[in-house]
């Protein structure tokens, strides 16, 4: 790799603690979240087994996503990552909005992980009151935050494996099923199970597609790799290497587990609020299944706070750093933890578990889909960086990465296309609306905060893109 490559991480004053086998992990672990152990179920409900087509092709998509940011990290591999990519090639205002609504997107996340944690050890201990297990989540995992970033690589290694290893192992028990026919499942199990009850779109091309607003849920906080950048401790080769095992993740983790449950179990059995795992063990018959994947998910919802907590810190620092937040974020911990940012962060996730007390059940489902509406402005603004990127490469304006993206901006046009159809879909859909209303009050609130903090402070939204030129 020579200069003419890469342009080289700015020392951001972040411990780069964050091995290989950490970023390997975190990358798995942001593929594999609730939404998939838990929102499949109702997912199938409605799709049937065309939703094996909906995460494989939304996981296309994601692998276009994920290979241009990989573009921008080897050309620029700072902790801010997207927000820094859109303040770069779109300007100032653009880096601002970015920067905070992927903040807002992991605070409600963490609220609503929270929360759902609680409820997966009330399973087992329903005398413990859900607000003090809620509470005691929240403080293990924003200590282990402070301490340092091996912590919470340390803590994200482990909650990854656990989840891994029970998807292999439903892969490989299912498989063992429709191969050797053992358990109760063994005489209904059957390939053509895909098909032979009212065929693979049992419920029409339309409703399939209605689902994918639900299927890019699942796939949210993916883009966390790049957040992990400017703690990398080598990211020219642990990056590239995390993005590239990203298809195979998806074919394994999610087309193929799922591809093996709708054999095994028939489609119809499948009904909303219970998870297809859950569903699949008990009808395989295996003792203490449901306690198996109750622990599972649980650990699914600790690992998505967990991610929420440290991601948040670093956002809130890349936003002061800027002047797009109040300066005293900037400051590490003699940890190089931005231990402030963390701080106010948790602060509102700790609000979240209060709230969920007089808030209706449905507002879950409210607080996924504000989830899923950031997710997608940021993956849009990944995309829009890539693509201007790549033209001021092919002008000479900029130094080429040494992680080229397939297809150079051919694929992220392909990408932004089908997420703006997505946000079609959610606009279309009743419930999930909801979101884009809270979505457009929250831009207004940014908008009237861009004004103020112009007014305060013009050189801001001064600051031309900085885009280098080679030679």
């Amino acid at each position: 790799m020579t200069s003419e490559q890469v342009t080289e991480a700015p020392e951001e004053g972040y411990e780069r603690g964050l091995g290989s086998r950490q970023v390997q992990m975190i990358a798995i672990g942001g593929a594999i979240g609730v939404g998939l152990f838990l929102g499949a179920g109702a997912n199938i409900a409605k799709a049937g087994p065309s939703l094996i087509v909906m995460y494989a092709l939304a996981g296309l998509i994601i692998f276009f996503i994920m290979r241009a940011l990989g573009e921008l990290l080897l050309y620029r591999p700072v902790s801010g990552s997207f927000a820094e990519y859109s303040r770069e090639f779109l300007g100032p205002f653009f880096g601002f909005f970015t920067g905070w609504t992927y903040w807002l997107m992991w605070v409600v996340t963490g609220m609503a992980e929270l929360t759902a944690a609680a409820i997966y050890v009330h399973y087992w201990f329903p005398a413990i009151p859900q607000w003090v297990t809620a509470l005691v989540f929240l403080v293990v995992l924003f200590v282990a935050n402070l301490i340092s970033v091996k912590v919470f690589g340390e803590i994200e290694f482990w909650f990854s494996m656990v989840k891994v290893t029970a998807l292999i192992g439903m892969i490989v028990i299912g498989l063992g099923v429709l191969t050797f026919g053992f358990s109760a499942a063994g005489d209904t199990a059957a390939v053509s199970n895909l098909w032979e009850f009212d065929g693979f779109f049992p419920k029409g091309v339309g409703s399939s597609l209605m689902t994918l607003q639900g299927v890019m849920f699942a796939y949210l906080a993916v883009e966390l790799v790049g957040v992990t950048a400017g703690e990398s401790e080598n990211p020219e080769k642990t990056l590239p290497k995390a993005i590239n095992t990203l298809p195979w993740r998806i074919a394994l983790f999610y087309v193929g587990a799922l591809t093996v449950i709708l054999c095994v179990v028939k489609w119809t059995e499948f009904a909303p609020g219970v998870s297809p795992f859950v569903k699949a063990f008990a009808v395989i018959g295996i003792p203490a299944g449901a306690g198996i994947v109750n622990f599972v998910v649980l650990t699914a919802a600790l690992s998505s706070c967990n991610s929420g907590m440290y991601s948040t810190g670093r956002m809130l620092r890349t936003l002061s750093d800027n002047g797009e937040a109040p300066r005293i974020f900037s400051r590490l911990s003699s940890s190089k933890t931005p231990a402030l940012g963390i701080t106010i962060s948790v602060a509102f996730m700790g609000i979240g578990v209060v709230l969920n007390y007089i808030v209706p059940e449905k507002a879950f489902g409210y607080v996924t889909s504000v989830a899923t509406a950031a997710g997608i402005w940021t993956w849009l603004m990944i995309l829009i960086s890539h693509v201007l990127y790549r033209r001021g490469v092919e002008s000479g304006r900029l130094r080429a990465s040494s992680f080229p993206a397939p297809g150079g901006a051919k694929c992220s046009y392909v990408a932004i296309v089908f997420l703006l159809f997505v946000t079609c879909l959610i606009a279309y859909d009743a419930d999930s609306r909801v979101c884009l209303y809270v979505m457009a009050g929250w831009a207004a609130a940014l908008a009237i905060g861009w004004a103020v903090l112009k007014n305060r402070n013009p050189q801001v939204a001064d600051r031309e893109p900085q885009l280098e030129k080679v030679g």
